[in-house]
């Protein structure tokens, strides 16, 4: 699916992309669901070895919807706020990914997927209070270093649950391929 460019395409989207990835979920057996992360050094981008399961990524994604959100909400409020806070910036992102992480290692899966089907209804809901024009023409907000407030909803929304998608599907073809050498041993 190509990225979106329009406020009817960005919802759409975003909701397909998140329909396919709890459907994902839904259809992985107990021991997908249990089995942790295993994509060796084939996958050079950090996340890759960051995330160690499910919880993981949904943990992520939840925490990118609450950067977004108090970031819109606080530049709207008069409030000047970066989307990263504190000491992080685009060069040290992953930094914060791992903060992230680590601050949810005791969270359970099924919170974790309660926590993001709320942030997900929440940013959801703020999209809709925007007009396409707001989200998707350049220079709309001065907060948004002349970006359309639109592409950081898609990075947030469809594109990231195409990430997890893609990333819930590698595991899923790992598991298989841990049940095949187990049987052929």
């Amino acid at each position: 699916m190509a990225r979106p460019t329009s406020k009817t395409d960005l919802i759409s989207a975003s909701e397909a992309n998140y329909k396919q990835m709890n459907e994902l979920i839904s259809s992985f057996t107990e021991k997908e669901l249990s089995t942790p992360f295993q994509f060796g050094d084939e996958k050079k981008e950090a996340h890759w070895k960051r995330d160690k399961n499910i919880r993981d990524i949904l943990i992520h994604l939840y925490e990118w919807h609450q950067l977004l959100l108090n970031w819109v909400s606080s530049n709207l409020n008069g409030e000047a706020a970066a989307l990263l806070p504190q000491p992080y910036n685009w060069r040290t992102y992953g930094k914060m990914n791992e903060e992230f992480w680590k601050k949810h290692q005791n969270t359970a899966l099924e919170e974790a997927k309660q926590m993001l089907e709320k942030s997900h209804k929440e940013v959801m809901a703020l999209t809709e209070t925007f007009t396409n024009e707001q989200l998707f023409s350049k220079g709309v907000y001065s907060w948004t270093n002349g970006n359309a407030l639109g592409s950081y909803f898609v990075s947030n929304t469809s594109s990231h649950y195409d990430w997890a998608v893609k990333k819930l599907k590698a595991h899923r073809k790992n598991c298989k391929n841990i049940q095949k050498k187990s049987i052929l041993s």
